[in-house]
């Protein structure tokens, strides 16, 4: 019998190709994974992943099957799903995305009032960076992301925009261009930055404005992480982009001419999925209390 544990188990190795990955993620020893993925080969009579030494990879067999895998898992969580919301309760498991940034800065109002007001919720909340949190919606892996927006929805996802984040220039207080009152990106241009990660929607921003004015960016170091960014800045290794709400004593805010930018901040998740009514209060909670932060 191909049970729902042994698909899970299946689809977490698949993914992480790792079993000992998918036991972090399922809470289970990597024995007991390893034992549910043998029995899901064993009833299919067939081998679903190739083990070269500590190297994990899908045959043609677990190919073929991963989708469908994945499709089955689904309709079961989305068939649990509908029987709790025919009794109107607002319950059960409730799956998240979103970056340790919005998490930090943007969730903890709309957190505490859904919380308090549908206690039979549990909240699951996995943080990454937002390209990632995309994915994982896109996947159907998690019912709602709290993301920085992309540059370009793709057609498969709807986004709720909900804050508008002002960005600012920011560099140490003993940079040299911090005697400057104005500046100009040509200037920017010549000094190195310490940037978010240019395959981030935050880089990609910095990114298209110098290449829009075809100037050169330096940047020796990237991270996807705003708080070290901050730290390396602050210690003045060159100058960075960050949110408004993130300059503290150690940063001085650049006014660079003619040049304002922002990225916006919002809800997102799969066209195609009926959301639980968990997901429907939570998306409420941070559209209402959202602005509050």
């Amino acid at each position: 019998m191909m049970e729902t544990q042994h698909l899970k188990a299946f689809v977490w190795v698949a993914e992480a190709r790792s079993f000992s990955l998918a036991a972090e993620k399922l809470h289970i020893t990597q024995p007991a994974v390893s034992k549910r993925v043998a029995l899901l080969e064993e009833y299919l009579s067939t081998e679903l992943f190739d083990r070269i030494g500590r190297s994990v990879g899908l045959t043609e067999s677990g190919r073929a099957l991963l989708p469908q895998a994945r499709a089955i898992l689904q309709n079961l969580l989305e068939a649990e799903q509908s029987v709790r919301d025919l009794s109107g309760e607002v319950s059960g498991r409730l799956r998240l995305a979103t970056s340790h940034h919005i998490g930090l800065h943007r969730l903890p109002p709309a957190l505490g009032h859904f919380s308090k007001a549908f206690p039979a919720v549990h909240i699951d909340i996995e943080f990454m960076d937002s390209e990632q949190a995309y994915e994982l919606v896109a996947q159907g892996k998690v019912e709602v992301g709290i993301v920085t927006m992309a540059p370009v929805q793709p057609d498969n996802i709807i986004a709720a925009p909900i804050w508008q984040d002002a960005l600012e220039f920011m560099v140490a207080t003993e940079h040299e261009l911090a005697a400057q009152s104005k500046c100009t990106l040509q200037q920017l241009s010549n000094y190195p930055a310490t940037l978010p990660g240019l395959n981030t929607y935050t880089g990609q921003i910095v990114k298209r404005l110098f290449d829009q004015h075809q100037l050169k960016l330096q940047v020796p170091l990237a991270t996807n992480y705003l708080e070290t960014i901050r730290m390396m800045t602050s210690i003045g290794l060159g100058w960075t982009v960050l949110p408004r709400t993130m300059l503290d004593k150690s940063l001085l805010a650049l006014e660079v001419q003619d040049i304002s930018i922002a990225r916006s901040l919002g809800i997102i998740y799969h066209r195609n999925r009926s959301l639980s009514r968990a997901a429907q209060a939570f998306m409420d909670a941070v559209s209402t209390h959202g602005e509050m932060c």
